[in-house]
Parts: structure tokens; sequence; C-alpha cells
């Protein structure tokens, strides 16, 4: 079964078992269970179900196998001719996460 859910304001269309990587989810840590019930999509072929906006009593569990940093990014300012320039970076906080059930 596929569902599409939001999570942290960005949609996802995942069936079970899959594993992707979303933003850290806050005061979490490896092996603990997280329960989305924001499923706007659910089901394939005739047994799918759409959402007005979201399908009640629809819920998707996400077990969190690793939190780790992503990739660095830099932000690189300049002004020529006027010797300015900034170089900052960013390494966004991650959640990996595997779906565990889909119940819709």
């Amino acid at each position: 079964m596929k569902a599409t859910i939001i999570t942290q304001g960005r949609q996802f269309t995942i069936s079970e078992g899959d594993i992707f990587s979303v933003n850290r989810y806050p005061e979490t840590k490896a092996g603990d269970v997280v329960t989305i019930d924001n499923v706007i999509f659910a089901g394939e072929g005739a047994d799918a179900k759409v959402g007005t906006p979201t399908i009640e009593g629809a819920k998707v569990t996400l077990k969190i196998l690793e939190n780790k940093r992503g990739k660095k990014i830099v932000i690189f300012k300049h002004r020529r001719r006027k010797g300015y320039y900034r170089r900052r970076g960013h390494r966004q906080e991650l959640s990996v996460v595997k779906v565990e059930s889909i119940v819709a």
C-alpha cells in the first residue's frame, strides 16, 4: 500500500518498508516511533482514498533509525571591488526513518 503524507511542511509518497530522510524530529533518538496522522492519499488502484484535506483515522507509523547531520552547504557573499566577502556554512539536522505500517 502506498500513502502520501505531510510531515514538517513537506509531502512524501511512501510505501511500507521505505527508508528516507526528513528534518530531525525534536527530542527523539534512534529506536523511537513517530506516528503521522496527516495522510492525504492512501491505497492503490480501485482501493485508493483521497483526503479532503486528510483521511480520517488514517495514520503512518515511522521508526527512527538514526539522527545525523546532512552535507555541509557553504553560503558565500561577495561584493565586487569593495573588499567585502562573508563565508558561512550550514549542516541540516536529519532523521533517517523507516516506514513500519500504513493504516487507512
